[in-house]
Parts: C-alpha cells; sequence; structure tokens
C-alpha cells in the first residue's frame, strides 16, 4: 500500500474509532447520570446550555442549533423539563413570536447536583486515556471541522 492509501485507511479508522468511542461513552454516561441522579444525558444537555448561557435564556431556535434538534423534538423536550421545573418557557421581549427557554432555580441546582457525576465519568472514560498533546490535536481536529459545518450552514 502506498502512503497515500495509508493516510487515508488511517483516516477513515480514526472516522470508524470516534464512531464507536461516541456511541459507547454516549450510552455510559448516560446510565451513570440516569443512575446517580435520575437524569438523562439530553436533559442534562439542555440544562448545560442554559447554564452557560447569558442569564440563563436562550431562544427556542437557538437552543434548537446548539443541540442540533429539530424543533419538535426540542419543544417536546423542554415541555417534559418544564413540567419537571427545571426550565420555563417566555415569551421574547424582542420578538413577540420567538420563545425563550429559561433555567429555573430548580434546573439551576439539579444541574449542580448532576455536574460532579458528570465529570467523575468523562474522566473515567475519555480524559484518562489521553496523552500529553492528544487533548490539543483532538480539540485542532474538531475545531476545523466544526468551522467547515459552520461556514457551510450560513
Amino acid at each position: 500500500m502506498d502512503d497515500e492509501a495509508t493516510d487515508r485507511q488511517q483516516q477513515i479508522d480514526a472516522w470508524l474509532a470516534f464512531l464507536r468511542v461516541h456511541s459507547r461513552i454516549t450510552a455510559v454516561l448516560e446510565r451513570e447520570l440516569e443512575a446517580a441522579e435520575g437524569l438523562s444525558m439530553s436533559w442534562f444537555d439542555v440544562l448545560e446550555q442554559l447554564r452557560d448561557a447569558p442569564d440563563g435564556q436562550l431562544r427556542m431556535q437557538e437552543l434548537g442549533e446548539r443541540l442540533a434538534m429539530s424543533a419538535s423534538g426540542l419543544s417536546r423536550r423542554v415541555s417534559r423539563m418544564e413540567d419537571a421545573g427545571l426550565v420555563e418557557r417566555q415569551p421574547c421581549p424582542d420578538d413577540r413570536r420567538g420563545v425563550l427557554v429559561v433555567l429555573t432555580n430548580a434546573g439551576r441546582q439539579r444541574y449542580r447536583r448532576a455536574l460532579p457525576v458528570h465529570l467523575r465519568s468523562v474522566e473515567r472514560h475519555f480524559l484518562r486515556h489521553l496523552k500529553p498533546g492528544d487533548a490539543e490535536h483532538l480539540t485542532a481536529a474538531f475545531g476545523r471541522v466544526l468551522a467547515d459545518l459552520d461556514s457551510s450552514t450560513s
């Protein structure tokens, strides 16, 4: 096999490894978070996005973009989280058709309880396997992929 074919096969192997790791680690993180805090990863993701947002709120459309979710799927998730008291919907003050998803105090507390569980799982199942320099290379590669995806959807 020539160098180009070898490089291409290594790239394909890296892609397949990424898919397997993502699938398996997501399942493990989900199980551990659910067992410890009764919180799904999908709910945790919403709480995390809102916690990182200014004033703990995002327009529904922006939240959907951040989570790569359809409007209907996000609406159902937000409704269930609203029923649980973790978020609430409010009208957007500068756009009467817009809706804000706002993190409640209960949602903030639930996130704070779940975060250490999540971080321990991430450390145990992913971070401890990275050697010096790995994180920098992964971050750079994923950054290029995300920049390309962002530029192609704009």
